[in-house]
């Protein structure tokens, strides 16, 4: 069970956040005596996830739910954030994440490059690439690190470091041959040969096949080979480069490493999953024992800030989104309570005073949170007026408070919710549209910040110029 905090017991924190961001602008009043940037997405926690995953959370603590507050909730500064492509009025994670982390937005389905390269247009890519704020990192002698419940070579993940028409291309066997005859590298191959600096200092999530051969089985599930068909193990070259990298998939071995005394020596790669993570309702029964996102980014963060020059840091909880697209509420609130202990770890154990802790989505979902509930009434249950009286719909059929505007939910014959536990784990909220999985949706969504610089969040704000108020922290002449 995961423990769980009432507003009352995090009143500290919250003033806490509040008096030292205060204090910090007073006695710096710019960002310039900042060095570090940890950068939290949630994939798809638009504004009605945050408000059902704040009252699932509160329920599961026992409280009615509505004045519980996520760690981000507490922070003083926020924004609402205008997610659209240039070619795209309701967005995908690529172009979104390329705003953020380039300053420039561009268009949907590609990575690192700017709004004049087409999708699938290798030779555009070539030539109109954008750098990332972790390159820029990178360059100025600074450490870096992606942590990511996605595969590490997605395109929240990948946003960091790759540049691509096509946020697909993640391996050899995903990329065109007319591509690569080009020089156009896949995503995986771009990760372990990035170009600044010595690389990304940590690596964390999922995504192992991506990066090993078809001839080579995956350790934790044999029946699973890699994808990649140019015989390349991307992971073995990877450690091959530097005699001080460290990779496992281990859980044991991660959790070796956040309980040494001290940071492990050199660059760390883990890689937990073929694929995607699991959610994190899902992760006690991982064989592996894959770590939480909360340890992860521990652990990144005890690496990273090593360097007196500081680092940049980009976490996602990557399965809010999956969860979502499923049209199934209960792995996409228990993901985003998961980022939530994430974001509390890191307000509870960094520097403030040199530190920006940002927190935003790349885009919304279609999730509602809808129907006259009584106060307290479970988040994920039918709508009643009191404790077992359902409001009843113009067809005298009970429905639930949660709903999507399409998805895999939609039923041509809507089934009688008062046998079914719409609370279960895997129950799929009904849909209005049929669609094969659900959509992104294009409102706004918020942001928060706390710590140096956190104050240029405010307002509405185009989504790229997110970047700017990271590059004022991180690049500070």
């Amino acid at each position: 069970m995961i423990k769980r905090r009432l507003t009352m017991e995090k009143g500290f924190t919250c003033a806490l956040v509040r008096l030292v961001t205060i204090a910090s602008l007073l006695l710096f009043n710019s960002a310039s005596y900042a060095k570090n940037v940890i950068f939290f997405l949630g994939d798809g926690m638009g504004i009605s996830t945050v408000t059902a995953a704040r009252i699932f959370a509160g329920q599961a603590a026992g409280a009615t739910g509505e004045e519980y507050d996520l760690a981000f909730d507490q922070f003083p500064h926020l924004a609402l954030i205008k997610t659209y492509n240039t070619d795209a009025q309701v967005p995908d994670s690529a172009g979104t994440i390329t705003a953020i982390t380039t300053g420039e937005k561009t268009r949907i389905g590609v990575l690192g490059v700017n709004s004049s390269v087409e999708r699938d247009d290798c030779a555009g890519a070539l030539t109109n690439t954008l750098p990332t704020l972790a390159e820029l990192a990178e360059q100025r002698g600074m450490s870096t690190g992606i942590v990511s419940t996605a595969r590490i070579t997605h395109a929240t993940p990948a946003g960091a470091y790759a540049h691509s028409p096509n946020r697909n291309w993640e391996s050899s066997a995903s990329t065109p041959d007319e591509a690569e005859a080009l020089g156009c590298r896949d995503i995986a191959a771009q990760l372990i040969a990035m170009s600044y600096g010595d690389g990304l200092d940590v690596i964390f999530g999922g995504g192992r096949r991506e990066f090993m051969p078809i001839e080579a089985d995956d350790p934790e599930y044999p029946s699973r080979p890699g994808l990649r068909d140019d015989g390349r193990n991307l992971i073995e070259e990877w450690l091959a480069a530097n005699s001080k990298r460290q990779y496992t998939w281990r859980g044991e071995e991660f959790v070796d490493w956040l309980s040494a005394a001290d940071p492990v020596d050199g660059q760390l790669m883990g890689l937990f999953e073929p694929s995607h993570m699991k959610y994190e309702a899902d992760r006690q029964r991982d064989p592996g024992k894959e770590p939480s996102l909360k340890d992860m980014t521990a652990l990144a963060v005890k690496q990273l800030a090593q360097n007196e020059k500081g680092y940049f840091l980009l976490v996602e909880a990557g399965r809010i989104d999956h969860a979502h697209h499923f049209s199934n509420a209960y792995r996409a609130l228990t993901d985003t309570v998961a980022l939530s202990d994430a974001v509390q770890w890191a307000v509870d154990n960094v520097d403030l005073e040199e530190t920006l802790i940002l927190v935003t989505a790349d885009h919304s979902h279609t999730m509602t949170i809808s129907g006259y509930p009584r106060r307290g009434n479970p988040i994920l249950g039918t709508v009643e007026t009191e404790p077992g009286k359902p409001l009843l719909d113009a067809t005298g059929a009970p429905y639930t408070t949660l709903s999507y505007a399409n998805g895999p939910g939609y039923k041509k014959q809507r089934p009688n919710l008062s046998l079914i536990d719409t609370k279960a784990p895997d129950y799929q909220q009904l849909g209005t549209v049929p669609m094969p999985a659900e959509t992104h949706a294009g409102e706004d969504v918020a942001a928060f910040a706390a710590g140096q610089n956190a104050g240029a969040v405010r307002g509405v704000m185009e989504q790229n110029r997110l970047y700017d108020v990271m590059y004022d922290v991180l690049i500070n002449d």
